[in-house]
């Protein structure tokens, strides 16, 4: 079902005939000053018509002016936004930041590492003092001994792998 406006609309575009067109008449509160408005209205759309006629164009046409149309609007963009866009990361900036992170990373090496250095060794410094192994009685054996350099607690390390007797020279002390 159409609502008023449809049919308004239809009635000023003559386009109800039959018995549509006579029931919207007679809806009408005033049929006279219905038809001068009609009247004025087809007026109004004649004098447009015959004032503003468009000039027609080919598809082609119609297609190079879209299309005109949208690079003029993108070079328009393009112009409003160089000014003011703009990377952060440009390549002086990039140089820069390496540079300083490079810088950072030596200085933090230098001071970590470098303060370390003591004068004594380490704790878990040791040393292989000798190591013999008779191989006419144990051919795969091997032994070593490992000696701490603390002072304060002096400990010995005897590891022997394939032995199957200690020589007696290697009897604790």
């Amino acid at each position: 079902m159409k609502t008023f406006e449809e049919k308004w609309t239809a009635w000023l575009d003559e386009q109800l005939s039959g018995k549509e067109l006579e029931e919207f008449e007679a809806s009408l509160p005033d049929l006279a000053a219905a038809r001068a408005e009609k009247h004025d209205a087809q007026k109004l759309g004649a004098f447009l018509k015959q004032r503003l006629g468009t000039q027609t164009l080919t598809n082609e046409e119609f297609f190079n002016h879209q299309i005109r149309e949208r690079i003029e609007r993108d070079e328009q963009e393009d112009v409003s936004e160089r000014g003011t866009r703009s990377s952060w990361w440009t390549v002086p900036r990039l140089v820069w930041c390496g540079a300083t992170a490079l810088a950072l990373f030596l200085i933090t090496t230098f001071v970590f590492l470098g303060g370390d250095q003591a004068e004594e060794q380490s704790d878990y410094l040791t040393q292989i003092l000798n190591s013999r192994v008779d191989p006419a009685a144990n051919p795969n054996a091997s032994i070593y001994i490992f000696e701490s350099n603390k002072t304060d607690n002096k400990v010995t390390v005897l590891w022997t792998e394939g032995l199957q007797s200690l020589p007696a020279d290697y009897a604790a002390k």
